[in-house]
């Protein structure tokens, strides 16, 4: 089998990644927020310009696939009049910014994520997938996501800034809080190499400067799950890809005046009512929203085999999390799975807690043989 080939870079709105179904283009909404007309023009574009699937990223942004090459400038120009792209493209590949469905207008999240988006142009080069998350609630949602510098709730009130792989952070208050940002980013840019790429891995192999740990984070929440809330119902997105058509369905059934895009695979209804619709998950406990697979043969030209039919068809058959991945780089989750299976020239190499690219405990597994496995974990 040959080594997947790892990009170092997530695809964007003016540099998309070619892939088995055309481009891949990937749009940041701001705070992950979309308005009603945004979500309406956006599937329009993705049926216009791309093959109509929308998908959900890990890190809150959307991504439109089969854009061909022609239609890549008419679709940024589509996109720029919807306001879902910045006009810099240098600012726009730095705005990776998550933040929690549940900030709203005004509040300490959004001050801190708009303050950080005016001085993206003061931050250093950094590594494409590079990567901020503003989590001050008073329980952390996002600990579990993709983020190499966070500012988060202090476990003793107020702010701290934690750079990712730290157990603990430093305290900051919002009038310093960007500039702490800014400094923690020029120290990673100053002592990062080729193998430290990502913050945790430079905390790993360096430690951090004096003084910038100590500072407990707030509890750990509960990770959010289908169902209604008092901004809106949390409706579930199976493999966090869908239809533009039922995407559309999903905003006019609900009523919702918006759509906030998570990092769990669950889109928030803002001020709907929960849908019915095949389409989504409305229930929390659901199996398919247990299953993490990557887009799958033939859609990513590096997948060794088909994902998705497979994860729906073992979803009820195993208990714990289940990742189906086409190659060793395993895109679709980064964290351990109970279960994972990597495509390989075919078949299945099975991993028992731990990732697609770790040793196989069983090599070489055929769809029946994957099918004859009950309650594996």
């Amino acid at each position: 089998m040959s080594e997947p080939l790892v990009r170092g870079w997530c695809p964007g709105a003016y540099r998309p990644m070619m892939s088995g179904d055309g481009l891949v283009v990937r749009v940041r909404p701001r705070l992950a927020r979309l308005t009603r007309e945004q979500v309406l023009g956006l599937c329009d574009a993705a049926t216009r310009h791309g093959n109509g699937i929308v998908e959900l990223t890990n890190r809150a942004n959307l991504q439109l696939r089969g854009v061909t090459e022609a239609a890549h400038a008419p679709l940024l120009e589509a996109l720029a009049a919807l306001d879902l792209l910045d006009a810099d493209p240098a600012l726009e590949v730095r705005r990776n910014i998550l933040t929690p469905p549940f900030a709203e207008p005004g509040d300490l999240t959004a001050r801190l994520a708009e303050a950080l988006v005016a001085r993206l142009a003061d931050l250093p080069p950094l590594p494409a997938k590079f990567g901020f998350a503003i989590d001050t609630g008073s329980a952390r949602l996002l600990a579990d996501a993709s983020a190499d510098i966070r500012l988060e709730r202090g476990a003793a009130g107020g702010l701290i800034l934690r750079a990712d792989g730290a157990e603990t952070g430093r305290p900051v208050d919002e009038e310093h809080a960007i500039d702490a940002v800014i400094e923690t980013a020029r120290w990673f840019a100053d002592h990062h190499g080729p193998d430290t790429r990502r913050m945790a891995r430079l905390v790993a192999a360096r430690g951090l400067p004096g003084g910038w740990t100590g500072a407990a984070s707030a509890p750990l929440g509960a990770r959010p799950e289908p169902g209604d809330t008092a901004i809106g119902p949390l409706v579930g997105v199976p493999f966090g890809q869908v239809r533009a058509d039922a995407l559309r369905a999903l905003i006019q059934a609900s009523g919702a005046r918006a759509l906030r895009v998570t990092p769990w695979r669950l889109v928030l209804a803002e001020g709907g009512q929960m849908p019915d619709l095949p389409d989504f998950v409305t229930r929390p406990g659901d199996r398919r929203l247990a299953v993490d697979a990557c887009p799958g043969a033939p859609l990513c030209p590096q997948a060794q085999g088909e994902t998705r039919a497979l994860a729906l068809e073992l979803a009820a058959r195993v208990t714990g999390s289940l990742h189906v991945s086409g190659c060793a780089k395993g895109c679709a989750r980064r964290l351990p799975a109970d279960l994972t299976l990597t495509a390989r020239d075919g078949r299945f190499d099975l991993i028992r807690n731990g990732r697609a690219g770790d040793a196989p405990d069983r090599r070489g597994l055929t769809h029946d043989d994957l099918l004859k496995l009950a309650e594996p974990c």
